[in-house]
């Protein structure tokens, strides 16, 4: 299912954000019609709005066009809120925007997701602490970490500090604590409300070479929750360590919202 602002999107709109492709969105895990972190995602695609297109962004309205593609549904599902101009013209992205809503649904994969693999590269995105549809390069790099054998990436930056993935937050166990890297990375919505659910945690700088000797890892997204990563580079890690298991349960006894 796909609406645009309540109603069916046409195939031109679909075509415009196809081929200008500026625009942001925020993805939701939708469990019986209930959101962990609803008014985070709400205030991401305000705040985003703001930055890409100048614009307010009523938060009840799409609140209201989330419930709409969700009514009568059960069991989990995939939404993707994106906001966008179909109007914006390619050669006048200056010009004054008018942000559309666009809500699609999808089934939702089970939890927790197994363990994955990852290669670090060094790479960062553009205007990282946005939610932007720019995808080509996340893409890319994980593309070329499959044809390597691996399933995914893990950005490091020009100075060899982890950051994050191309679709996730990372978090490691030092043995002590758990710590989120800093640097230049997506406030994820996942992410946030593990560290307030697990306050015997860090945000420091973890580089590259601090890799191995780390005893879990882990990535975090609206999707998965809280997945295990088996090894970075070669290096393996435990998918069953106790502190995974902690951080799903935190993560599972988080009231969710009603949509």
């Amino acid at each position: 299912m796909a609406e645009l602002n309540g109603a069916p999107v046409t195939p031109d709109a679909l075509c415009r954000l196809a081929l200008l492709n500026y625009g942001h969105f925020t993805s939701i895990r939708v469990d019986d019609r209930r959101v962990r972190g609803m008014a985070l995602h709400l205030d991401r695609l305000v705040r985003d709005s703001r930055t890409l297109f100048d614009a307010d962004l009523d938060p009840d309205l799409v609140r209201g066009y989330v419930r709409r593609v969700v009514r009568g549904t059960s069991g989990p599902l995939g939404v993707r809120v994106t906001v966008f101009d179909p109007d914006l013209d390619l050669g006048r992205p200056g010009a004054t925007a008018h942000p559309q809503v666009l809500v699609t649904v999808r089934a939702a994969g089970a939890t927790p997701a197994p363990p994955f693999t990852a290669r670090t590269v060094e790479y960062g995105r553009d205007q990282a602490a946005v939610k932007h549809v720019g995808l080509f390069g996340t893409i890319k790099v994980r593309r070329d970490a499959q044809l390597a054998g691996y399933d995914d990436a893990l950005f490091v930056d020009a100075s060899g500090h982890v950051t994050e993935g191309p679709t996730w937050n990372v978090g490691f166990f030092d043995g002590e604590r758990v710590l989120w890297p800093t640097g230049d990375v997506l406030p994820g919505v996942t992410m946030r409300l593990l560290q307030q659910a697990h306050p015997d945690h860090a945000i420091a700088p973890v580089r590259r070479r601090d890799v191995p000797a780390m005893r879990a890892a882990f990535a975090t997204n609206a999707a998965v929750g809280v997945r295990a990563i088996g090894a970075i580079d070669g290096v393996p890690f435990p998918s069953d360590h106790p502190v995974l298991s902690a951080l799903r349960k935190e993560y599972e006894a988080i009231p969710a919202e009603p949509v």
